[in-house]
């Protein structure tokens, strides 16, 4: 996977966002728009951070090539965000209530917290021990979206 950390980032802010918006649209359509325009700022935000960063740390110049190409590089970050905004436009179109689509696509992103921490251990050869706390702080992370949610609501 290309940049993984960027998928990862908007698979969480996705769902951050999701766990604080919940019920406050009216409608599916609200929804949606309010999660797809936030995953795009939070992509533009993610390249504009890291390109800056970049910038500051080696005295490189600012581009529309850079900034095209820091674009480009964070992409992930909206194939992060699609996995509980699929979810959401799937629960819609199975004609699932929006409140239910939402917790859907909360646990959609609690899923792939777990799936991208297994898939981590996998790949380093964890224990069956290190499998199982790499999977914890996913779940975790996962689970302290659905605080936010019932913190706010």
């Amino acid at each position: 996977m290309q940049n993984p950390a960027g998928a990862v980032y908007g698979l969480l802010a996705t769902g951050a966002l999701l766990a604080a918006e919940s019920g406050r649209h009216e409608t599916y359509l609200d929804t949606v728009l309010s999660a797809v325009i936030a995953a795009c700022v939070f992509w533009l935000l993610h390249s504009y951070a890291n390109l800056l960063g970049r910038r500051l740390e080696g005295g490189e110049r600012l581009s529309g090539r850079a900034l095209v190409q820091a674009l480009l590089r964070d992409r992930a970050v909206l194939r992060g965000a699609s996995i509980p905004l699929g979810t959401l436009l799937l629960a819609w179109a199975a004609g699932a209530s929006q409140r239910t689509g939402v917790l859907l696509a909360l646990w959609s992103a609690v899923v792939g917290l777990v799936a991208f921490e297994i898939m981590a251990a996998i790949r380093t050869r964890a224990t069956p021990r290190e499998l199982a706390l790499e999977a914890s702080v996913g779940l975790a992370m996962g689970l302290a979206i659905l605080g936010l949610r019932i913190l706010l609501h």
